[in-house]
């Protein structure tokens, strides 16, 4: 690649300088392909802002940004484990980022020319010699790492106050919820007991309206029962008369056919059938002589 081979002619030795070459943005793919440049020059350039890829460039340990245009630096600085000399003289920083607290093996750093906050300027100091700038780098490093731990106290409370935020909220929520259930729990047993005394109002005009309907059938049956009666009482003395007709014409033909028969016999005598019913009249006429002979009647 092009940009590969420049940058391989601008290497001597563990050195790159790529300084004054009106650089917008850092070629860290193609600067991460050369490992034995550990040394990189990008001072006096047009750099705003640095990737966040930055820390692919594990491998350098030493790294001038001095003279740009540089407003901050990114998370991705913190994973320069080798970084132990940092320019950033002449930029536009205000502040860094907490990831800058994991650069242990930095020991030199130069931030004079930058609008630093007040808090942050007060820590770097003057930088005028090179063991100002190596002071700078420890004090850097320790402002950092109780920045980064306030902050993480900081997110931490943010996180309990959200946490003990969303269990309060969690807890009305769920009073809500109960609240809520109770509510519809309590119409539920209203809607029911409706809903009882309208089947008991149904059911009682039900009976109301089987009680009428029974008085009405009984009323019928008490009519019909008193017509029915009459016909029977009429039947029944229809139906006496004809059995004491019977009874006295069967009564009648028992008493008159014994005596036809003793007139007739009594003309006939000479008749063998004659003389059988003679011979039981004259011993049915001893018998009652008998009787009442012994009963004393003469």
């Amino acid at each position: 690649m092009p940009v590969k081979d420049n940058l391989k002619d601008k290497l001597d030795g563990e050195e790159l300088d790529l300084s004054m070459g009106n650089l917008t943005k850092v070629p860290v793919k193609e600067l991460a392909a050369l490992p034995k440049a550990t040394v990189i020059d990008l001072s006096c350039n047009q750099l705003q802002t640095l990737p966040d890829n930055i820390g692919l460039l594990s491998h350098i340990i030493k790294l001038d940004l001095s003279k740009n245009q540089l407003t901050g630096l990114p998370n991705g600085i913190g994973n320069l484990p080798k970084l132990q000399h940092l320019d950033l003289l002449g930029n536009k920083i205000r502040t860094l980022p907490t990831s800058f607290a994991q650069l242990k093996a930095l020991r030199w750093l130069d931030m004079k020319e930058n609008p630093l906050e007040e808090s942050l300027r007060r820590v770097v100091g003057d930088c005028l010699n090179d063991k100002e700038c190596k002071i700078c780098a420890t004090r850097v490093l320790a402002y950092m790492k109780n920045k980064k731990t306030e902050t993480e106290k900081e997110r931490q409370k943010e996180l309990q106050m959200l946490k003990e935020q969303q269990a309060k909220t969690d807890k009305l929520k769920k009073k809500e919820d109960e609240k809520q259930r109770e509510l519809k729990k309590k119409q539920k047993m209203e809607e029911k007991e409706m809903r009882r005394r309208l089947y008991e109002e149904q059911e009682a005009e039900r009976r109301l309206e089987e009680m009428q309907a029974d008085e009405e059938n009984d009323e019928d049956t008490s009519y019909e029962g008193n017509g029915d009666t009459s016909i029977d009482n009429k039947q029944y003395t229809k139906s006496g008369v004809s059995c004491w007709s019977i009874l006295v014409s069967i009564i009648f033909l028992l008493v008159a056919m014994p005596i036809g028969i003793f007139f007739y016999c009594d003309s006939h005598s000479n008749l063998s059938d004659c003389r059988v019913f003679n011979g039981y009249v004259d011993q049915l006429h001893k018998y009652i002589q008998k009787v009442t002979k012994q009963a004393g009647i003469s």
